[in-house]
């Protein structure tokens, strides 16, 4: 069938993102359709042999269902079938992000405090569908775990009282938040500048001028409270505004005690002003100033925090800077350019010099050197050239280069880091627990001990017993501040974890950040984390066989294999010795041992030492061979053909350059350190004497490792773990936190809480630095947090009156409240000057180096 363009109406379609769900679920049924969306005019065309039923069917499907445009009114729209969708099934239509078991971001409106953020987590867990939610006070973002369908989530958050709509592109919705702080934060001064206009004349002038609310000063009072009421209903309208919806939702909030504070203020002021002359003269104190000074304060305080809020999400706007919005592609002969996420797997890309590359993908024609520093952190361009891989973002050098685009969208390497980034920021380490108890309940205790205060100065209190009750209970209500409780913990997580992927560090949850900054010991793999994992044939000992055909042997056995020893064997054979794989059949791969299969000379076993001996075979031939090549720290691989020893070969896996120096700086972190190895003794032993590790076991398999693992614990340590192969993920996942190297696998990277996007073991020092300093900074905000609440709302209640005789201001009581938020986040700030506490000593060590990878070699 010749494709067809067809036009579609789409009235759910809100963005870009839209448009990619829609060409995702398009191209499901048709992998050459062309979809184009323009989200300001709601209109799809899509390109596709898809007929007109199926294409609204998969777009209904995918939660985007068409509909007729808004400007039709009326008449025939049956002539164009391909206009409308059909009819049925519209309520039952899937929504996006409704697949079992995704991840669903939502961004919420209106949350002021640690409480708000308690009631949106509450409403959201309580959906049913969802089996977990988070949100994030620092971002005002949800991630939801589940299959519950956006509508029901977004329904379960505005029924609590609070604004939300869903996150397709993170680009978008980052930029959408900075832009909406941005106004607030314009806003916010705006108000602060306007209410502390009218509050600090006024207060200046009690000092020589504060008539009594009679007569013609009755008439000066009203003004002012005309114009106090001014700055309660236009700067500060959104406390109250805030107040009413939270109550009319049966909750209370940071709002609620600003309203009930201030708005307590003025109306007994304006009582006062009206019925002075019926009020004895001790109770007419009027406070319009404080109502004013308090909402101009707390507003200059929600400006410096949206400021300084503002920087915390840094690494993951970097990060999505590095994403391109285009993307040059050839298709049928002719280069075109298109969104990035209209790039298909399979499509040719072009890229000129000095273009940033929008997917991954393998290079097809032409060289160049590509700079990887943003996502591998080696400084120095990558020579590229035919069948080389490339990864999105990375910068081209000047050689222009086509390559086949192989991951796209969210599945590049760059995709998959913004969005580990992403939900690690939005996690919450343990520690937060406390917090988030606490403030489910703060605000309602804090009212309570608001109505306590005023009832024990009115009836225990001196004269004025009104006045004292009146100032009391309002500066209790306005010195709390469940804000500071919501802020401790995410913004030093965000900023925490920002901070370890500049480092190169990705930290996949709270949990893994908490974890890192206790551990006491560090198990460490031998190839590919000590070493470099790129290990080549040095020494190969044939007995008495055709060279030729045992070598194919060889290579047939290691065809497939993901292993850095195979890759060597292989390499030995077909490129070195040119030899063709032979054939084989009933192969299997025996764990932690090596491999074997049947031939037509018999039975074959490729592996160590181990495996063969458990099979009966006699390794006298070669133990001589064996260990001379142990001396010399070599690997061993042994070959048998039908019962006998065939060959030995010796494999060197040089050191990495900083190891050594890793090793230190790990011992000085106060870290236990253990090799654990598949490999032999002698070459165990070697490789720790030359890197520091005295503590090795050796000859182990998967579950020894695991088991290991299990030991330690038991005796008390907190377990780190740094692996990269298959064989390493049940140890990885068994210890308290898993260290993958990013060049790994993806079965040791998936069982791992932190991933090293550089190969060094500096990335796992950098991450328990990092993980140290932040859980520090998040127990100073907590300790400041509760210190704060603990020792001022005591004070604000007239504890120190008998000695001080004076109450504490509500103009105080605002400053302070204000105060503590913005202390709690530009604290939070200093994380982003860590520095670590040992760089890499790379370049003085680099004559060293050449000369252990020389002996290795």
């Amino acid at each position: 069938m010749n494709p067809q363009t067809l036009t579609r109406y789409v009235p759910g379609m809100n963005c870009q993102g839209c448009v990619k769900r829609m060409r995702e679920a398009v191209q499901a049924l048709d992998a050459d359709a062309e979809v184009t969306g323009t989200p300001d005019e709601k209109r799809l065309d899509v390109t596709t042999t898809l007929d007109a039923e199926t294409l609204d069917r998969a777009l209904d499907d995918a939660g985007y269902p068409p509909g007729a445009p808004e400007t039709e009114t009326g008449g025939d729209t049956a002539d164009d079938e391909s206009a409308t969708a059909p009819s049925e099934n519209r309520a039952d239509a899937a929504e996006p992000g409704a697949a079992s078991g995704r991840q669903t971001r939502l961004a919420i409106g209106g949350m002021t405090c640690a409480s708000c953020v308690k009631t949106v987590q509450q409403a959201l867990e309580r959906t049913a569908n969802v089996d977990s939610a988070t949100v994030n006070f620092g971002t005002h973002t949800a991630e939801v775990a589940g299959s519950a369908e956006q509508s029901v989530l977004i329904r379960a958050v505005q029924d609590v009282g609070y604004d939300a709509e869903p996150i397709v592109d993170m680009r978008e919705a980052e930029s959408t938040r900075a832009d909406k702080e941005a106004r607030e934060y314009k806003a916010r001064l705006k108000g602060s500048l306007y209410s502390l206009v009218l509050a600090v004349p006024l207060m200046a002038s009690m000092f020589f001028f504060h008539p009594e609310p009679i007569g013609a000063g009755r008439l000066y009072w009203l003004v002012i409270g005309a114009l106090t009421l001014g700055v309660m209903a236009f700067p500060g309208r959104h406390f109250f505004t805030s107040a009413w919806k939270s109550f009319k939702h049966h909750q209370a909030n940071m709002d609620t005690l600003i309203a009930m504070g201030t708005g307590t203020a003025w109306a007994y002021s304006m009582v006062v002003v009206l019925f002075a002359s019926w009020l004895p003269e001790a109770a007419r104190g009027i406070y319009f100033e404080a109502s004013s000074m308090v909402i101009g304060l707390i507003l200059l305080g929600n400006a410096m925090e949206l400021k300084a809020r503002g920087r915390t999400s840094d690494a993951l706007k970097r990060l999505l800077d590095l994403q391109t919005r285009t993307a040059r592609v050839i298709r049928d002969g002719e280069e075109q350019e298109v969104e990035s996420d209209a790039v298909r797997e399979g499509d040719t890309i072009r890229v000129r010099p000095g273009e940033r590359l929008p997917v991954d993908g393998d290079v097809t024609e032409g060289q160049s050197h590509i700079d990887e520093s943003m996502l591998t952190g080696e400084p120095l361009p990558v020579a590229k050239a035919k069948g080389d891989t490339v990864s999105a973002g990375t910068v081209n050098g000047k050689g222009g280069l086509l390559y086949c685009a192989t991951r796209v969208g969210n599945n590049t390497r760059l995709g998959q880091i913004t969005e580990q980034v992403a939900s690690a920021q939005n996690s919450r380490p343990p520690i937060g627990d406390l917090a988030d108890k606490v403030s489910s309940v703060f605000v309602p205790s804090v009212m309570i001990i608001a109505v306590l205060t005023a009832l024990a100065w009115f009836n225990l209190g001196v004269e004025a017993r009104v006045i004292h009750m009146l100032v009391a209970a309002t500066s209790v209500l306005i010195i709390a501040c469940p804000c500071a409780l919501g802020l401790a913990t995410p913004i030093s997580t965000m900023i925490g974890v920002g901070k370890a992927a500049e480092h190169g560090v990705l930290v996949r949850s709270g949990d893994a950040l908490q974890t890192a900054s206790k551990l006491t010991a560090l198990v460490v793999d031998k190839t590919g984390t000590l070493t470099e994992g790129k290990p080549r044939v040095t020494e190969a000992e044939i007995f008495g066989a055709d060279e030729a055909a045992t070598l194919g042997r060889i290579a047939a056995l290691e065809r497939g294999s993901e292993h850095p020893l195979a890759t060597a064997l292989l390499r030995y054979c077909e490129e070195e010795k040119g030899v063709e794989a032979a054939t084989i059949r009933d192969f299997d791969s025996v764990t932690g041992g090596g491999v074997k299969a049947q031939s037509d000379a018999g039975e074959l076993l490729l592996g160590n030492a181990r495996l063969l001996e458990d099979a009966g075979i006699d390794l006298a031939a070669g133990r001589d061979s064996a260990r001379t090549l142990e001396e010399k720290a070599r690997t061993l691989v042994y070959l048998a053909v039908d019962g006998k020893l065939a060959a030995l070969f010796g494999v060197s896996d040089p050191l990495r350059d900083d190891a050594k120096d890793a090793i230190a700086r790990l011992k000085a972190d106060g870290l236990r350190i253990i090799m654990l190895t598949g490999d032999n003794r002698h070459t165990a032993k070697a490789i720790g004497d030359e890197v520091g590790i005295d503590d090795y076991r050796a000859e182990l398999k998967p579950e020894d490792k695991h088991a290991e693992i299990e030991r330690l614990q038991q005796e008390g340590y907190i377990v780190g773990m740094v692996g990269d192969g298959i064989n390493d993920a049940p140890a990885l996942a068994r210890a308290d936190v898993g260290f993958a190297i990013g060049q790994g696998t993806d079965v040791a990277i998936e069982s791992a809480g932190i991933t090293l996007m550089r190969g060094s073991l500096h990335g796992v020092a950098a991450a328990i630095e990092i993980s140290q300093a932040t859980l520090a900074n998040i127990k100073q905000n907590l300790a400041g947090a509760f210190g704060y609440n603990a020792l001022c709302i005591p004070i604000a209640a007239g504890v120190f009156y008998p000695l001080t005789g004076t109450l504490l201001s509500p103009m105080i009581a605002g400053a302070a409240m204000s105060l503590s938020s913005i202390t709690v986040v530009s604290n939070a700030n200093r994380l982003r000057l860590w520095k670590p506490e040992q760089a890499p000593s790379t370049a003085a060590n680099t004559s060293d180096n050449h000369a252990n990878k020389e002996q290795h070699a």
